[in-house]
């Protein structure tokens, strides 16, 4: 059978190695570009997929890959759950544009370009909006969240592919095996699943099955170009997202932790509060008018297939 070859840019984290098997199984070979082989060396259970190196900034010799290659999927950048020093803020941004610029002139130098480029963004580029529906429309909000999202973009928006097809996907909280959702879920068990501040901001989420299948989707899809909010279509507030945790590791009730108390706790955790005090309510827009549907829509039973 001819496989086609699919590169995953930034594609030995959380998402990638998900994404990874998705694509195996339904049939795609894949190579992952990486900084460090041997730090990213894959478990005895990951699939076999072919590492490359790059350095994240310049086309080299993994840009030939690209020639021919059925699609692209461009996953890197920093992690976001770090202290926002001025030093960790250029890094994060960096990691972003760099790899985007980094792809679209690897792209641009093929004598046959990839069908498609997925790039990924993130929903928090709306910022803290309340109760209000974020759709695609939506604009930017304020914040170093969103100033990072926009710079993001603006990257992408600069490197055009006009013979490869163009998606970007703003994603929102990925529910897995292992991520974020690993730590709230041990904060849960030692009774620190409270609400975190008001409990009002919404948190918006995608299970990781569903985001492989509408990467996919986007990849197979020729219909399917521009901006998409990657996310289920039922948001849930903080409170509600909390409590569903605890009841799914079988924790009744846990003390709600104020504004105050996330702001020290995350100085000694080393992360930023804005990450936790903050949300959207995103709506998935684009995908349901082009037929896309998460087959993973209820919060409970999503937390219940993944921690038990």
């Amino acid at each position: 059978m001819n496989r086609s070859r699919v590169i995953l840019a930034g594609g030995s984290g959380f998402i990638g190695q998900a994404l990874s098997r998705h694509l195996i199984a339904i049939g795609y070979d894949v190579v992952v570009l990486t900084r460090s082989i041997s730090k990213d060396k894959p478990e005895e259970d990951a699939p076999a997929v072919r590492l490359v190196q790059w350095d994240g900034r310049t086309p080299g010799e993994w840009a030939r890959l690209l020639d021919g290659a059925r699609a692209v999927v461009n996953l890197a950048g920093k992690n976001v759950n770090c202290r926002y020093t001025k030093q960790n803020l250029e890094v994060i941004d960096r990691s972003r544009v760099d790899s985007v610029r980094a792809v679209g002139e690897a792209i641009a130098a093929c004598r046959q370009p990839p069908e498609v480029l997925v790039q990924s963004g993130t929903l928090a580029i709306y910022g803290d909006t309340g109760d209000r529906w974020c759709d695609e429309n939506t604009p930017p909000g304020e914040g170093i969240p969103p100033q990072t999202a926009v710079k993001w973009e603006a990257a992408f928006d600069a490197t055009p592919t006009p013979k490869t097809r163009r998606v970007l996907l703003r994603i929102s909280f990925v529910l897995g095996h292992g991520g974020v959702l690993a730590v709230l879920a041990r904060l849960a068990r030692w009774f620190l699943g409270g609400a975190v501040g008001s409990g009002k901001q919404y948190i918006s989420w995608i299970y990781i099955d569903d985001l492989c299948r509408l990467i996919a989707w986007a990849i197979e899809r020729p219909d399917v170009a521009g901006v998409y909010n990657a996310t289920s279509p039922n948001p849930v507030t903080n409170a509600q997202f909390m409590r569903e945790l605890r009841r799914t590791v079988g924790r009744p009730w846990s003390p709600r932790t104020p504004a105050w108390m996330v702001r020290v706790g995350s100085f000694f955790m080393r992360t930023e509060p804005v990450l936790a005090l903050t949300g959207r309510r995103g709506s998935p827009a684009k995908l349901i008018t082009q037929g896309f549907e998460c087959e993973h829509t209820d919060l409970g039973e999503t937390l219940r297939n993944l921690l038990r």
